[in-house]
């Protein structure tokens, strides 16, 4: 599905959205250019999994951990090499812990996931405006 937001309130709410209905060790796999919503999504899944977090992008920790019913783990791969690192610093022990795992930055890490991941693509197409595209997952059911 294809959707278009026009401020970050709107992508924040389709972050939300999307995020409600998504099972335990769900993979939002977020590709995108730097600035274009993925950070926002991210806020927005936060709180539509009912968590009071304040989510910031991870670029320097790698991980950040939202706790509550369903944790969400949100990844940011910009400063990793490739999937090795990945599994260095412990992906599959999160995929274990009955989360939700948010990787911003997919692209630096390809071949690291399953093939069941959620694909949500974010592309600029005005100052305000995006076109977000999830696929995968049940989003394609």
């Amino acid at each position: 599905m294809t959707y278009t937001t026009h401020s970050e309130k709107e992508t924040e709410a389709l972050g939300a959205e999307f995020a409600k209905t998504l099972p335990a060790g769900a993979v939002a796999a977020l590709y995108g250019e730097l600035g274009c919503g993925k950070t926002a999504f991210v806020r927005g899944m936060a709180r539509g999994m009912g968590l009071d977090a304040t989510v910031t992008s991870p670029t320097f920790t790698i991980v950040n951990e939202y706790l509550g019913r369903r944790p969400l783990f949100h990844f940011d791969m910009y400063r990793l090499g490739g999937a090795d690192e990945l599994y260095d610093i412990g992906w599959e022990d999160y995929l274990g812990r009955g989360g939700v795992c948010a990787v911003e930055w997919s692209e630096n890490v390809p071949g690291a996931f399953e093939g069941d991941e959620y694909v949500v693509r974010f592309e600029k197409t005005g100052e305000n405006d995006r076109q977000i595209t999830i696929e995968g997952g049940c989003a394609s059911c």
